[in-house]
């Protein structure tokens, strides 16, 4: 077990990281930034495949934890929270560069396309605390709390991996 300080701290950046995460995402989609030499088209599919990679690797710390091969699962899930990290930063960096593209679909596509999308971003805003969490009773070994919590995240964050790579897929027509 860790000790009480180290705990109340990392309790303390959980909480500050689940509120400053998507007001700092949302404050840097309205700043705008040009780089030289730089084509923000690319990212995009960067950062699609990072949540199709994501989603596989979820798939795997399941099964290594079902196999009781708590390590394997541990850098698993390590690696997965550094690919959310690196998403993060891409989708931000191609936000601040370009302007967003408009699904170009119209009828039941559209509504199909806005459904995921919506549902895709209110979950990605909400998993965020409920994988800092999960995490955080992980590392202090209440593997109770982490269990019980991890059983609403792992589905939320699978979900938000997948439909990641949806919206992708349904509105990279429609990218200049």
């Amino acid at each position: 077990m860790k000790s009480t300080s180290k705990i109340k701290r990392f309790k303390l950046l959980t909480i500050i990281a689940s509120i400053a995460i998507p007001l700092v995402v949302a404050v840097l989609f309205k700043v705008k930034i040009e780089i030289p030499n730089f084509n923000p088209g690319i990212l995009p599919p960067i950062y699609a495949t990072i949540n199709g990679v994501t989603a596989v690797f979820l798939i795997l710390a399941l099964v290594a934890i079902k196999r009781k091969n708590r390590k394997i699962h541990e850098i698993i899930m390590k690696f997965c929270i550094v690919l959310s990290l690196v998403f993060l930063a891409l989708y931000v960096l191609y936000h601040m560069t370009s302007d967003s593209t408009a699904f170009g679909g119209t009828g039941i596509s559209k509504s199909i396309y806005l459904f995921i999308l919506i549902s895709h971003i209110i979950l990605s805003v909400l998993v965020i605390p409920m994988v800092l969490f999960s995490y955080f009773h992980a590392w202090k070994g209440d593997f109770v709390k982490h269990k019980k919590l991890t059983r609403i995240t792992w589905p939320i964050w699978f979900y938000v991996a997948v439909t990641g790579v949806i919206v992708y897929m349904m509105i990279s027509p429609y990218y200049k």
